[in-house]
């Protein structure tokens, strides 16, 4: 299914060999497929940077001169959509990643989030129909907040456009060509939270007091659901980091924090705050590839942040889809007049990133959650993980690491009928890590081969794809033993390091802008 089509009919006759019509052609470097279809006299008509493709004008003949060249993956009709209008709306292209993580078939069945709250903590949201009204045309923003003035306002604006673009991924009310959902959740209800500015740049201030604001309304708003696509650094142990506190407060007070693990991968040990926080559910991502009908070319988006945590635990804990995700954005915020290329008809964007990522997981759990209003935050972070797909090799092996993937790819039909209770966040106590009377150390740790690996007290173990989010516990100084030494250190780009003890700034600049909205845009 092409993700870009454009609104033309087949042109008439240009040559001597039948009609010239549209096509979209694909292949892995838009130079070379742009240099193909010149040399079998074909007309470029659009670059589409995004995918490696462009738009043509070919004839039969020329197209079956394309077919078999090794520039070209892919050649597909540049098909004619329907209009779908919204209370005013424009075009409505085609989303893939309802479908990938199984939410369509939900959605025919009724369960399509309604009434379960998901605040979006970004860069705002604009008033666009498919982000403010659920599939009824009724408006679903229930409370929004501007935490940088720190005023509740009718609506924040989104200056930047990667808010309003997360938003869509999990809520949009669109329907593809196919009369498919664009968004994972489109009834699920939108407390929106701007704390961002345009470049995307933002404060633990601000963040934290979105937070602090989410938690005080969660009963009002039914907010079951947190999403921070967003990353920093680490400058701390994660129970020492403000914000991961605040994060932590939002999980213990009932409420599903979904995080992005960071676009800062593929090296190990490149998850961010908040997403480094054992309890939460932390997001990689991985693309379809361009090709969502075919599941044997999909693989890990080469940006995703690995795993382990400091403290030794695994992360991400799930995957989710992260590449050229298309979504809604405003055409005069920052990021679509900074990557134009990147826009499709005035309307849509499309980005890859573990925000998307996050954000298909925050509308696959308001699915569950209004399916099972009672599942507590640890059950659903269990059910989605117990379900989840991991990638694996033709022989049977994993294609990537669990610090990679996690427990795999999410399935929200398996973990919605999914009985399974515990088998997430074993061992760890929240509320003894926020009072300062324990903190948990992760199962992972590096063989001497400066292999990382999760072990017990028994050795490796790794159990039904969710074991390793047990911890054990640090009363007061923990001195690391023998089966946890990190042979041979590792050098933090932030210029901080360890060799066996660990070494953090003796005063983290917290409230200084230091945590960026996950914006990550080139190609995966």
């Amino acid at each position: 299914m092409a993700l870009l089509v454009a609104l033309v009919a087949p042109s008439g006759p240009t040559g001597a060999v039948g009609p010239a019509e549209r096509w979209l052609v694909q292949g892995h470097d838009i130079g070379a497929v742009e240099a193909a279809v010149q040399a079998v006299g074909g007309t470029v008509t659009e670059r589409l940077g995004i995918i490696q493709a462009v738009g043509a004008r070919l004839t039969p003949a020329q197209r079956a001169r394309l077919e078999g060249h090794g520039a070209i993956t892919r050649i597909v009709e540049d098909r004619a959509v329907a209009i779908s209008r919204n209370g005013g709306g424009t075009t409505v292209y085609d989303t893939v990643y309802p479908t990938l993580i199984g939410a369509s078939l939900l959605h025919a069945q009724g369960i399509t989030g309604a009434g379960i709250g998901v605040a979006v903590i970004d860069t705002g949201y604009i008033t666009d129909n498919f982000v403010q009204k659920d599939a009824s045309g009724s408006n679903r923003i229930t409370a929004t907040l501007d935490a940088i003035t720190d005023q509740e306002l009718p609506n924040p604006g989104d200056p930047s456009g990667h808010g309003t673009h997360v938003t869509s991924v999990a809520l949009s009310s669109g329907r593809t060509t196919a009369g498919l959902y664009n968004g994972v959740a489109p009834n699920a209800r939108l407390i929106g939270i701007r704390a961002f500015d345009a470049t995307g740049a933002g404060r633990y201030v601000d963040i934290i007091q979105g937070i602090d604001w989410v938690v005080a309304r969660k009963a009002q708003h039914n907010i079951r659901v947190l999403n921070l696509s967003f990353s920093a650094p680490p400058q701390s142990h994660y129970w020492d980091d403000p914000l991961n506190q605040a994060v932590m407060r939002a999980w213990q007070a009932g409420i599903v924090v979904v995080a992005a693990a960071g676009n800062d991968g593929p090296n190990p040990m490149t998850i961010g705050v908040p997403g480094n926080v054992p309890y939460v559910i932390t997001v990689g991502a991985f693309t379809d590839n361009y090709t969502p009908a075919n599941a044997t070319d999909d693989k890990l988006a080469s940006f995703s942040s690995t795993g382990p945590t400091v403290e030794g635990f695994v992360k991400p804990d799930v995957v989710a889809p992260g590449g050229h995700v298309l979504g809604v954005m405003g055409t005069n915020s920052y990021l679509a007049a900074t990557y134009p290329q990147f826009q499709v008809d005035g309307r849509y964007f499309t980005m890859s990133g573990t925000s998307q990522a996050a954000a298909v997981v925050s509308g696959a759990v308001a699915l569950l959650l209004q399916q099972n209003p009672g599942l507590t935050p640890a059950t659903v972070k269990c059910r989605l993980m117990s379900t989840a797909r991991p990638a694996q090799t033709v022989t049977g092996s994993l294609a990537y690491t669990i610090f990679q993937q996690g427990a795999g790819l999410i399935d929200v039909v398996a973990a919605n009928s999914a009985t399974v209770n515990g088998c997430a966040n074993q061992g760890l106590n929240i509320a003894a890590d926020l009072n300062g009377t324990q903190h948990f150390q992760g199962m992972a740790s590096q063989d001497p081969d400066g292999n990382y690996i999760v072990v017990d007290g028994s050795g490796f173990a790794w159990s039904g794809g969710f074991a390793w989010s047990g911890g054990f516990a640090w009363s007061g100084n923990y001195i690391w033993s023998t089966g946890f030494a990190w042979s041979g250190g590792f050098a933090w780009s932030g210029g901080f390091a360890w060799s066996g003890n660990y070494v953090w700034p003796d005063q983290p600049a917290w409230t200084s802008s230091g945590a960026s909205v996950n914006r990550w845009v080139p190609q995966e």
